[in-house]
């Protein structure tokens, strides 16, 4: 994707409005500032184009560059994210405690995967097999419990031409898959998908076991099917909260995603305390 440059022409809170920057669509991710704040544009009236920033706007002055990717906002996909806390931006609050202290500078940029790990990986496919979108190529234990695996990318299909097992890094090649058209595609075990854009699936599958969330009365009142969706509604301090927290720890689930979406410090700091030490019933090892 080419680069657009455009500069700052003012900023009103986290909305900041750039000119000249020909070519963006909505949706694409900029880097606003000396700081290359992130920012992604939500709307384009002519040459003007409002982006909202995503990290603190203080100090930032019109005429600043405004450098837009020409790509969406994209999420990194693949083995290391279990066990990683993130922000909203996906960066490891315990990488950028390492690299900043308690208090995060605006601007700092970490991949959300480690690059210096290695995973072992066990190939399910062959040379010559054909293989399209969403199949298995292959495996990774990310974890005593969680196996991760590695598909086909959307949008791609072909011949298997290599295909190696052993430790590799995120980053490696894995596999080689020939294209109907003829071009070679290395396959890696990280992939990159548009955070706006739902991820596919080739079948929903049916509703037909609960999810014993290990609270009594909502299992017995309330119970909560596994692929299923619930609320909590609810007035101020009335424990949603708590009930949420106690749901995420106990229940029977593999895995388990807690997001902290408008929560107050003290909770996420419970959350983050608590957590970790929690032993798994059915694994006798911390969550």
């Amino acid at each position: 994707m080419s680069q657009q440059v455009g500069a700052i022409k003012r900023i009103n809170g986290s909305l900041v409005v750039a000119e000249g920057l020909r070519g963006a669509r909505t949706g694409d991710a900029v880097y606003i500032g000396e700081l290359r704040l992130i920012g992604e544009v939500v709307r384009i009236s002519g040459d003007l184009v409002a982006l909202q920033c995503y990290e603190d706007t203080s100090g930032l002055r019109p005429g600043e560059l405004v450098i837009g990717t020409g790509a969406p906002l994209m999420a990194e996909l693949g083995p290391g994210l279990i066990g990683e806390i993130f922000d909203g931006l996906e960066r490891s609050e315990i990488e950028l405690w390492k690299l900043t202290g308690p208090f995060i500078r605006r601007g700092v940029r970490i991949a959300p995967l480690r690059r210096d790990r290695r995973w072992g990986f066990e190939p399910r496919v062959k040379p010559g097999d054909e293989v399209e979108e969403g199949d298995v190529i292959g495996v990774v234990q990310e974890s005593s419990v969680v196996e991760h695996r590695i598909l086909v990318p959307v949008g791609l299909r072909g011949v298997i031409e290599s295909i190696e097992e052993g430790s590799f890094t995120v980053d490696d090649t894995i596999a080689v898959l020939v294209a109907p058209d003829g071009r070679r595609i290395p396959l890696k075990l990280v992939q990159y998908w548009p955070v706006r854009i739902p991820r596919p699936y080739r079948e929903r599958v049916p509703i037909d076991r609960p999810l014993i969330t290990g609270q009594r009365v909502i299992d017995t009142f309330f119970p909560v099917a596994k692929g299923g969706t619930a609320a909590i509604p609810g007035g101020f301090g009335s424990g949603k909260t708590i009930t949420l927290q106690q749901i995420a720890k106990w229940s029977d689930a593999d895995i388990v995603i807690y997001i902290g979406c408008g929560e107050r410090g003290n909770e996420m700091a419970d959350i983050l305390t608590h957590f970790p030490e929690l032993e798994d019933p059915r694994t006798g090892k911390k969550l």
